[in-house]
């Protein structure tokens, strides 16, 4: 299959930016019905969910995306926290305007009390309905509710917000993680002295 860590077996230049249709079509639909892909570069993490970080060098990685196929899951706790469904489903739709496929979004929680994380995943599930092209055996071996394909990313900003903290002094500029870590140390620094 070849080394998913990075772009496959994609030729030099080449970048993996697949729209939501052909996710579902060109990759997702040939795996559920068991049919060749080429290239064959996203590769089957099986059932177990992995914590978002754990996926570089295991899932295809393009940017700040990772792509990788998984059995559906009911439970989708990870060795650090789980990953938690968004309640928003966006159907899929082919050029042709035919619905073929479900997108579903999670976000990934840390910790017992599931602190919600800049980690996002877009599970991409096939329809129910038959799509149009494949034979009356193929049909047969198609199962729709079988496998999934998962994009991975982590979210501008990742950093997580307070959402208690209302002050009047907002001026709309968001700062880094790292500002925010020097701000809440700032009774820590007057303790310190700098050269001149």
């Amino acid at each position: 299959m070849g080394d998913h860590g990075c772009s496959g077996n994609l030729p030099p230049g080449f970048v993996f930016s697949p729209t939501d249709e052909e996710l579902v079509l060109h990759f997702l639909h040939r795996k559920a019905s068991l049919l060749p892909c080429n290239p064959d570069i996203i590769p089957d993490l099986g059932l177990y969910p992995h914590d978002p970080w754990q996926l570089e060098g295991k899932a295809l990685s393009s940017g700040n995306q990772w792509y990788y196929f998984s059995r559906v899951m009911e439970n989708q706790v990870t060795e650090n926290g789980f990953w938690k469904s968004l309640d928003t489903e966006e159907p899929i739709f082919s050029s042709a305007g035919k619905k073929v496929g479900l997108k579903k979004c999670l976000v990934y929680c840390i910790g017992a009390d599931g602190v919600e994380t800049s980690w996002m995943m877009q599970e991409y599930h096939l329809c129910n309905s038959k799509l149009s092209g494949t034979s009356y055996k193929r049909k047969k071996k198609l199962d729709c509710h079988q496998w999934i394909l998962c994009r991975v990313y982590e979210r501008e900003g990742s950093c997580i917000q307070n959402a208690g903290n209302t002050t009047d002094d907002d001026d709309g500029t968001e700062l880094s993680c790292l500002d925010e870590m020097f701000l809440s140390m700032d009774d820590d620094l007057d303790d310190i002295s700098f050269p001149n």
